[in-house]
């Protein structure tokens, strides 16, 4: 099992998923200071978002593709 603390993140990842879609929430980078030593452990992410069932699509737009869609939408 992971780590508790990464545990409960990954909780609270549901609830935000499940509260407002999955094309609304996404990865910052704080998490890095929080949830993973160095960007080179981003694949605990994925896995831990794969093992709770979340589709490729929603993994894909919670570690960045929602933040470039929103970001195009309001820059051009």
């Amino acid at each position: 099992m992971d780590d508790p603390r990464f545990e409960k993140w990954l909780d609270h990842a549901d609830h935000m998923i499940e509260v407002a879609g999955s094309e609304h929430v996404g990865w910052g980078s704080d998490g890095y200071l929080t949830m993973l030593g160095t960007p080179a452990e981003m694949p605990k992410l994925t896995e831990g978002l794969m093992r709770r069932g979340h589709s490729e699509a929603t993994i894909r737009g919670f570690l960045g593709e929602n933040h470039l869609r929103v970001f195009r939408e309001v820059v051009g």
